[in-house]
């Protein structure tokens, strides 16, 4: 399959890369957006494709088959580029896979964009455009999955999760290494296709635990 990765060079992207690299079923293309990380992603194995969320990046979907959307404005950045980057930039990917016949999108969202208004201060307008997002993808009619991280930590993957559509003790934490590898797995598990789904670390290896979504 052929995948791109949007926000490729962020924290979390880089492992998704990883990810589908070290997976040998895939063949990745990163979408970065300065040409200065075009090297980044060549030594981890992808191919880059340079493109801005803001501006039109539709050709970056030529010859592809699935999506990961991993793109988001960090922290700090303000309001106004949350809506350009998390919620209308999103948006434009959505828009493009489904206008470029693809069919596979897989959106890495967060824990609480489903009730934003309730969502820690400071992150609520973060969390509204994650689930603007979210929606628009759910109304498209793209084979999509939705994940939802918890708190997202460093650290060495541990390969085992917990994952439920709603997880009730929502205080612990996953690795971004065990993120990347569930949005790779949710490629091909069909039991994650038209679902969205909440994920922290937990006891289940992740194949496991993404059969009983």
């Amino acid at each position: 399959m052929n995948v791109l990765v949007i926000g490729a060079n962020g924290k979390t992207g880089k492992h998704v890369i990883s990810s589908l690299v070290n997976s040998s079923q895939h063949f990745t293309k990163a979408m970065i957006r300065k040409a200065e990380q075009i090297d980044t992603m060549e030594d981890l194995g992808a191919k880059p494709l340079v493109g801005d969320l803001e501006d039109d990046f539709s050709y970056v979907f030529d010859e592809v088959n699935a999506v990961i959307f991993a793109a988001g404005s960090g922290s700090g950045t303000g309001s106004d580029k949350t809506t350009a980057v998390d919620e209308q930039g999103a948006i434009k990917a959505i828009d493009y896979a489904k206008q470029k016949g693809l069919d596979r999108f897989i959106m890495l969202s967060s824990m609480g964009a489903d009730t934003p208004s309730i969502g820690p201060d400071g992150l609520q307008h973060y969390l509204e455009a994650k689930g603007k997002a979210d929606q628009h993808l759910i109304e498209s009619g793209l084979n999509y999955t939705i994940v939802r991280p918890g708190a997202l930590v460093d650290g060495e993957k541990t390969g085992k999760i917990i994952a439920s559509s709603s997880i009730e003790d929502k205080s612990g934490s996953i690795t971004r290494g065990d993120v990347a590898d569930v949005l790779t797995a949710c490629l091909t598990a069909s039991e994650t296709y038209h679902k969205t789904f909440e994920i922290l670390n937990g006891d289940t290896p992740i194949n496991e635990a993404l059969k009983k979504i």
